[in-house]
């Protein structure tokens, strides 16, 4: 329940304080983890009706991971 407590209060300060699009969203489909902006991710998952906050694995923003789900993750720009 507290990952998902992150996840919300991450969405809101992007939406209500911030650039949404100056945050990437990896979310796990069909075996492999897709990254959109969170404008992206929030018009694909239909309010989340489509892809459930459960498959979301990370949330960055300028290359600092805010929320992961994926213990010892490198970031997407590394080898």
């Amino acid at each position: 329940m507290a990952r998902k407590g992150k996840v919300a209060e991450i969405f809101s300060r992007a939406l209500y304080s911030d650039n949404p699009d100056s945050y990437l969203v990896g979310y796990q489909d069909l075996g492999e983890i897709k990254q959109v902006t969170l404008s992206e991710f929030l018009r694909l998952s239909e309010n989340f009706e489509a892809i459930p906050a459960s498959r979301i694995r990370y949330i960055m923003k300028e290359n600092n991971i805010l929320y992961s789900k994926i213990k010892n993750r490198k970031k997407p720009d590394q080898t």
